[in-house]
């Protein structure tokens, strides 16, 4: 027999889970949004300028993240201080969503919670979140050839 607290758990993770979906369907169907084949859902801004980011590239960013309600968990901005992360470290949608933007770019990231957190959730993010990303590609900073060389072998 499940307890109330673990009913009330997934009852909040398929709300969110219903929520989400229904926000991303209207988000993509907004001037210039485009849906990945992964439901990874954005518009570029700004395209920037130079190459994209390449999963073993170290890269630079300003952002601010929002659940759907409009609740921010998390934002460099205010920290003053932008994150810097090896592009393949992060949660699925920001590997994805920043390979569409260059140096100098601009993106709004709509992330399904199968390319963020999915069921587990973190502190501040409930289970099944939709994620909402606006986010600044300040720097790309290629790997270093023999880092560069193992994830792409890593990828076959």
């Amino acid at each position: 027999m499940k307890s109330s607290a673990q009913a009330k758990m997934e009852k909040d993770a398929a709300d969110n889970e219903a929520k989400g979906k229904e926000y991303r369907e209207k988000f993509a169907k907004e001037k210039g949004v485009k849906t990945s084949s992964t439901g990874l859902v954005y518009q570029v801004v700004e395209a920037g300028k130079g190459e994209a980011p390449k999963d073993s590239d170290t890269v630079v960013v300003n952002y601010k993240g929002t659940l759907i309600d409009g609740k921010e968990f998390d934002n460099s901005y205010i920290r003053g201080e932008p994150l810097s992360f090896r592009l393949d470290g992060v949660i699925p949608g920001w590997t994805e969503g920043l390979k569409n933007i260059k140096k100098g770019g601009k993106i709004k990231l709509v992330i399904p919670p199968e390319l963020a957190y999915g069921k587990a959730g973190v502190p501040g993010i409930p289970p099944n979140s939709t994620l909402v990303f606006d986010v600044e590609l300040l720097d790309v900073k290629p790997a270093p050839k023999a880092d560069a060389k193992a994830a792409d072998s890593a990828k076959k």
